[in-house]
């Protein structure tokens, strides 16, 4: 039977009620990105650092800590919070740069994202505030005097969180209904002494005002203003009448709650040395909390302004909680509720909704541990909903009302992106490390993301297909910092395993998949006609998402006169092509013109697969190995990198079957194929396309790079836990080059690749992240449906020896679930108490208090599966769940 929650999707499916209108969609950093960067060199970091958010108007966003807004960030609400000892309000999560710290850039903060449902009816996320002054000066330097080569400095190893002297900020939120929502901040003293707190709850509207801008009533200035006899009017142009108020008669305060008012906009004088008009600036609240400055703020007699927070004194004894209610709503949805109302009865009914709601999701045999680490997967995956910003032609222009940006910073990035119009909620890898869309990143987050929110799924993957973000040219845009970068072409993957996870029988959604389809079709002739150097198709290109992989930088080109000729770059293409022949088949059979175009797509896989694995000058197999390697082109000589690296592994996940009644259905493509197979025999020498005599059911037919004897040498590679199988999933580099690096000497200089667990050893890409030897979720996972692909054909005679025990076999289905649960033991504590995504953080292994939270990292190392990279980069490693 379908929940609350399942109710209230449809009816925002169906556009009856806009549930997703409010969510938290506020950015946990806007500073130190692109959107915000107008220098002449393109330094974003050092053009608007974490030093001037406090008291800078930001021109593209806004963030705060567990924020909420709209879907156009109009509105925001977050809370700030002091102990006393700070110089600072803490008003948005604190990290380092790349080239501040001693990898890539980092957030040094310990938050978790425990609940959420994807209507955002219900939320629940916790940070942890040291009662000491916050060690940033620390952070700073401990991270700056290590090396490369040493473990990055983190919060905890300052004694920041010793004897628990810190505090429990508890943040929930339910909806009453779409536009009336309730926020409750509840704070935990978890130390052993008395301490105050200041807790202020804040909202403010995004400056659109000082921009020039021309959308959105952008021109018009909206107003916060204490309300005659109690809470706060609220008035946007576009947004409409809001009341908000405060709980004050359910918290125990050590002085009176003050209203502070202010002006979301720079303090100029401050920030730039420069005259400023007026004296209320964004960062008035904190300057009247910490400095005392009382004209900082506006007086009593004029409580209006842009900008506004409840200054809310408390003093907590040890282990005591108080709860701080706030209730925002629209004047026209104020559901006959006074005040806060009863707070607690709303936020527990949402909570038993919630409940309720996965209980459904979730597999009924799971354990409790299981279901934990689900749904705080879910619950990060939803939590960084992100609203998105980014008109590029406005950004390389500058604005209307302030000095043009120098010549230069129309030449630094993004300048061929001008049609680019980006003001949307969008799914962000991680709302502090990489606030931004990420274009493959993205298109695996919806793959757990479909068993949550369906048109959700659907809507994403439809949107960065869209106008306003591809390219006119076809290519899909990849990430604020370099829209041209070439990603992997996985978005029509996604789109069909989407269709295929929502797929209701007698209810499929093939307009969904046809709309999709047809923009991919320009995708992928933009990868044919710029990627394929020579009309080989062997394709090169772009450093495909895997960044220090090899020894070149290959986003940034190769040595002169060299081409690489890329093992995953043709087996991506491969991969992409067999995909789009899975779509037109299944869109042929409702729709019969689609039937030319899978004989294309099959036509065009074969020749693909071929090049790949052609003998001689051209293929990319090693017999010798048994391995694909990239292959390097130089003054007429053909240089093999042997590198056994997922690049080489890449060729095993272009596997597709065929149905013998999807060919009986389609007679026109089986004759267009059984003609190509009798006069094209010479392309099968090296591979499994359209062979039928393996296969477990009869007629089945077969499109895979490897051959039969080709896939199972590469599985004996990748099983073996000296090379690329660990005890917590695939490596990205095999191990074997711990001991034997890989070298080439290229301009006198010596490059090398050796195998590297953990953090990077390398600054290519600022060392932010490394293909090196960790363990990255979403290729595993591609992995994994391969092998259940690969399973379907073959059967249960196909075998191989499981990793770790020899003499043992099994079939491809049992490697895959013997692989599932080696990533799945990453998050799961074991019989010493241990959990190995936690590493060696000990309040995370055994502290009072941190029991039951789990981080989503970016990466796993290689061998002991601790967490690494971004902290918070739940949205592919959410695909957990799939686990």
């Amino acid at each position: 039977m379908p929940t609350a929650e399942h109710r209230r999707l449809s009816e925002d499916a169906k556009r009856e009620v806009d549930w997703k209108r409010w969510g938290p969609y506020l950015s946990e950093r806007q500073w130190g990105t692109v959107r915000e960067d107008y220098s002449a060199e393109g330094d974003a970091w050092r053009f608007f650092p974490f030093d001037h958010a406090e008291a800078r108007a930001y021109r593209w966003g806004e963030d705060g800590l567990m924020g909420w807004t709209d879907r156009k960030c109009r509105l925001c609400f977050s809370f700030s919070l002091w102990n006393e000892k700070d110089p600072i309000l803490k008003e948005r999560l604190f990290g380092l740069n790349g080239w501040e710290g001693n990898h890539g850039e980092d957030v040094k903060e310990e938050y978790f994202y425990v609940d959420a449902t994807p209507t955002h009816s219900y939320g629940k996320a916790v940070y942890k505030y040291p009662q000491r002054a916050f060690p940033y000066d620390s952070l700073r330097l401990g991270n700056w005097e290590r090396s490369v080569q040493d473990r990055e400095y983190e919060l905890w190893e300052t004694g920041a969180f010793d004897k628990n002297r810190y505090f429990d900020i508890e943040f929930e939120q339910a909806k009453r209904s779409p536009e009336d929502i309730t926020f409750v901040i509840r704070v935990t003293n978890r130390g052993d002494k008395e301490h105050s707190l200041h807790v202020l709850p804040t909202l403010w509207f995004r400056n659109t005002w000082v921009w020039g801008c021309d959308h959105d009533g952008c021109e018009v200035k909206a107003r916060l203003w204490a309300h005659e006899s109690d809470g706060l009017n609220l008035w946007h142009p576009s947004l409409g009448e809001f009341w908000a108020g405060l709980g004050d008669d359910e918290i125990e305060v050590a002085q009176p709650i003050q209203t502070l008012f202010t002006e979301n906009e720079t303090n100029n004088q401050r920030i730039f040395g420069a005259y400023s008009p007026s004296n209320y600036y964004k960062d008035g609240i904190s300057r009247r909390v910490i400095a005392g400055e009382e004209e900082a703020v506006r007086p009593e007699e004029k409580a209006y302004g842009t900008k506004m927070a409840w200054w809310v004194r408390l003093s907590l004894k040890p282990g005591q909680t108080v709860s701080i209610p706030v209730r925002l709503h629209s004047v026209s949805e104020g559901n006959g509720v006074q005040g806060v109302g009863d707070f607690e009865a709303l936020i527990s009914e949402r909570k038993q909704e919630a409940d309720l709601f996965y209980q459904s999701v979730l597999r009924t045999d799971l354990t409790e541990q299981c279901q934990e680490i689900n749904r705080q997967a879910y619950a990060g995956l939803l939590w960084t909903k992100q609203f998105y910003h980014y008109v590029v032609e406005n950004w390389l222009e500058g604005d209307s009302e302030f000095p043009p940006p120098p010549p230069s910073h129309k030449e630094i990035r993004n300048q061929e992106w001008k049609h680019v119009f980006a003001r949307d909620v969008l799914s962000m890898p991680d709302s502090w490390e990489y606030p931004w869309f990420a274009a493959w990143d993205l298109a695996f987050h919806m793959i757990p993301m479909a068993e949550v929110d369906p048109d959700f799924a659907k809507e994403q993957l439809l949107l960065l297909l869209r106008e306003w973000y591809l390219h006119p040219n076809g290519q899909m845009p990849a990430y604020e910092w370099e829209f041209c970068d070439v990603n992997p072409p996985v978005h029509a993957w996604a789109v069909w395993r989407v269709y295929k996870i929502t797929d209701q029988p007698g209810n499929r959604d093939l307009d969904f998949l046809e709309r999709a389809f047809q923009k991919l079709m320009m995708n992928f002739t933009w990868w044919v006609n710029r990627k394929d150097e020579y009309g080989r198709n062997l394709f090169s290109g772009g450093f495909l998402g895997m960044d220090n992989i090899g020894v070149f930088d290959r986003s940034k080109g190769i040595p002169e006169g060299a081409t690489l000729e890329q093992a995953d770059g043709t087996a991506w293409m491969a991969f992409f092509c067999g995909t789009m022949l899975s779509m037109a088949l299944e869109l042929a059979q409702y729709r019969p013109p689609y039937e030319d175009i899978a004989s294309k797509f099959f036509e065009h896989y074969v020749a693909i697969a071929d090049a790949i694995n052609a003998m001689g000058d051209g293929g990319l197999w090693d017999e010798e190995d048994g391995f694909y390697y990239d292959q390097l082109k130089i003054q007429g000589e053909n240089i093999p990198m042997r590198i056994r690296s997922m690049v080489g592994l890449v060729p095993l996940l272009t596997v597709e079957i065929i149905d013998k009644s999807v060919l009986d259905k389609l007679p026109g493509f089986k004759r267009r194929m059984d003609w190509f197979i009798k006069n094209r025999f010479d392309l099968a020498n090296h591979i499994s396309y359209c062979d039928e005599t393996c296969s477990q059911v009869k007629g089945r037919r077969l499109l895979a790079i490897p051959s039969q004897n080709r896939l199972k040498r590469l599985l004996e590679r990748m099983l073996d836990p000296e090379e690329f199988m660990s005890d917590y999933g695939i490596r990205s580099l095999s191990r074997y080059h711990l001991d034997h690096p890989f070298t080439l000497n290229h301009g006198g200089e010596e490059l090398k690749v050796s195998y590297v667990p953990g953090e990077s050893d390398s600054w290519m890409f600022g060392g932010n992240s490394n293909w090196r030897g960790p363990i990255w979720f979403p290729m595993n996972y591609l992995i994994i449906e391969a092998l259940e692909r690969y399973h379907h054909y073959y059967g249960d005679e196909f075998k191989v020896e499981l990793p770790g025990a020899v003499g043992k076999e099994a079939n491809l289905k049992e490697v895959a679930s013997d692989l599932k649960f080696r990533l799945r033991s990453i998050f799961e504590r074991k019989k010493n108490g241990s959990v190995p995504a936690s590493g060696n953080h000990p309040h995370l292994q055994n502290g009072e208090g941190w029991d039951g939270l789990h981080l989503f990292h970016e990466y796993f190392h290689g061998d002991t599966g601790e967490g690494l990279g971004a902290s918070h980069q739940t949205g592919w490693t959410a695909l957990i769940t799939r686990m």
